[in-house]
């Protein structure tokens, strides 16, 4: 009987119980069968998510965050896998609870919040380095695991640097109210980041208070509060936790604390080591500097007069135009967050010559003073002139061929921010290119891709895993 009631999926993984359920999807737990290890998969049906619009993005967002984000205080997206009607995020399992259930028993001492909150900020200052604004951070979103440490969750609500309008700030407004910046609940424009501050500062004042700074049974009431920035200190919270949380509950977003003028302050010094984070987008970088390259497998030859062999001239290599259409499509195709190894790329297609895009993009480096150097003769890496936050940005610049006529452009970062990327790619290089520019990577398709040679096929299976 035991037998008949396990059920393993994908060969790897054996359900369990139901940890949870929300409108789309259900959480239960899992054990990896080959390795033993305890895992959550959130299993989300399709045709649910099709039917309402917004949860599209919100997915695909999700999972982009959550595969960009990999640091200790932060729940762990180990792979996605889909069939033809549902998609299942494998989760860590973070066994101790929400942070909200200590809470509710009453305030924590002041040592205990002192190393949640610290792990809060340090997970946070990782993401703001990655360009990603949590936007619903409070208790019920932190959750410990088995030796009381922080760990971030529900990335739903997050947004990247390509949610920015023009004015360089979100207009989403999202979140819970009692944790929620002034700024976002006025329904103007505002910094992701400066918003998650004044979240966390309100989670600080809930674990050494026991209770909200602002509380209202009139929620227009607790709004103007919020608005004020109007709330009491209980007399147990010492004067420098105050000092502290009073920098980072300003209503003014210029002048509230950041996060670095944070993990100076003497209160959060107290005890602190950073952890380690792990970044993918740098220590999977394969370099391009290999002082062995392979032959280039579109060189080719033919008899010239004298039956001597004559090298053809180079051509691009060619482009999946899978990967294409994966990229450029504004539907529900997950196809390109389930890499194995991720990149930040944005790409775009152009109907010049190889050598003429190439020429363009060299030229418009150069105006831009950055290094250039050749690495064939389709493929550029540019090198930024300032150091960055994290140190030089660099970017290869790769052309490839779609079909007679079209050219597809891959730009990768291999190294620095990835919010200053996305800077260089919005701000500057596409400006500069717009004159070479067919179709960019986001942009609204009205042309038909046909694709010939290559084959699609959904067998029910896993169709895609990271």
């Amino acid at each position: 009987m035991e037998e008949q009631k396990r059920q393993v999926i994908f060969g790897k993984y054996e359900m369990g119980r139901l940890l949870g359920k929300g409108t789309f999807a259900k959480v239960y737990f899992a054990k990896n069968i080959q390795t033993g290890e305890s895992v959550a998969i959130k299993i989300i049906g399709k045709e649910e998510v099709k039917r309402e619009s917004c949860m599209m993005e919100q997915i695909k967002r999700e999972i982009s965050v959550m595969r960009l984000v990999r640091h200790p205080n932060i729940v762990e997206l180990k792979e996605v896998m889909a069939t033809r009607t549902r998609i299942f995020f494998v989760m860590e399992h973070v066994k101790g609870g929400e942070l909200f259930a200590k809470v509710e028993k009453g305030r924590l001492k002041e040592e205990k919040a002192r190393k949640y909150f610290q792990q809060l900020i340090s997970a946070i200052d990782y993401c703001h380095s990655r360009g990603v604004s949590h936007r619903d951070l409070k208790p019920e979103n932190l959750l410990l695991d088995e030796y009381e440490n922080l760990k971030i969750s529900d990335f739903g609500l997050s947004a990247l640097p390509e949610q920015l309008r023009h004015d360089g700030l979100l207009h989403t407004q999202c979140g819970t109210p009692a944790y929620v910046a002034p700024e976002v609940l006025r329904r103007k424009g505002y910094d992701g980041s400066k918003a998650d501050i004044w979240s966390c500062g309100v989670i600080l004042y809930v674990l050494l208070a026991g209770y909200l700074p602002f509380q209202d049974e009139n929620i227009m009431k607790m709004y103007r509060k919020i608005y004020k920035s109007e709330f009491e200190f209980p007399p147990w919270i010492s004067t420098d936790a105050k000092r502290l949380i009073s920098r980072m509950l300003v209503a003014d977003p210029d002048r509230r604390i950041t996060i670095p003028a944070i993990m100076r302050n003497p209160w959060f010094q107290k005890g602190f080591s950073r952890p380690i984070a792990f970044d993918i987008d740098e220590a999977d970088v394969i370099s391009t500097d290999n002082p062995n390259p392979e032959i280039n497998n579109n060189t080719t030859y033919e008899n010239d007069s004298n039956s001597a062999k004559t090298k053809k001239a180079p051509s691009p290599k060619f482009f999946n135009a899978f990967v294409l259409v994966s990229s450029l499509s504004s539907g529900l195709d997950l196809s390109n967050l389930f890499e194995h190894k991720r990149k930040s790329t944005s790409i775009f297609t152009s109907k010049r010559s190889a050598a003429a895009i190439v020429a363009a993009i060299e030229a418009a480096a150069r105006a831009m003073k950055c290094r250039v150097r050749k690495l064939s003769d389709f493929k550029l890496k540019l090198q930024g002139a300032a150091e960055g936050r994290k140190g030089r940005l660099a970017v290869t610049a790769e052309v490839f061929e779609l079909a007679a006529e079209v050219a597809v452009v891959e730009l990768s970062k291999e190294a620095g921010d990835t919010l200053e990327y996305v800077k260089f790619c919005e701000e500057e290089v596409r400006p500069a290119l717009k004159d070479i520019v067919w179709t960019w990577q986001g942009d609204d398709i009205n042309n038909n891709i046909n694709i010939k040679n290559d084959k699609i096929i959904d067998d029910g299976g896993v169709v895609n895993r990271g």
